[in-house]
């Protein structure tokens, strides 16, 4: 069995760039991606707590297949929000006001 603690770095590596982009970005595109990157972290925390092989049942292999196809649809949806705000406000800055170009 392999030592877990490497996967567990990796899990809050990602977790913890994932947090800072969305604290840190103002950018839409950006935003979306460290949710993303959030999401890795959370699968690789879930496929290294069902490696650890206590429990019985596979939720641990199987939780995972979930999340990346809700993060695939969510990515799907979110890139159409995106794309339509930028064809309204020529730009996908969160900061900038709420102006439709003329």
């Amino acid at each position: 069995m392999i030592h877990l603690a490497g996967p567990y770095v990796l899990a809050a590596l990602l977790i913890g760039l994932g947090l800072a982009g969305l604290l840190l970005r103002r950018n839409a595109v950006l935003l979306l991606i460290g949710v993303e990157l959030a999401l890795a972290g959370a699968l690789v925390l879930m496929v290294t707590a069902g490696a650890r092989g206590e429990v019985d049942h596979e939720a641990g292999s199987v939780l995972p297949l979930f999340v990346m196809t809700i993060a695939a649809a969510e990515v799907v949806v979110a890139l159409a929000i995106i794309l339509t705000a930028y064809r309204h406000r020529a730009r996908i800055d969160l900061d900038e006001p709420n102006e439709p170009r003329s």
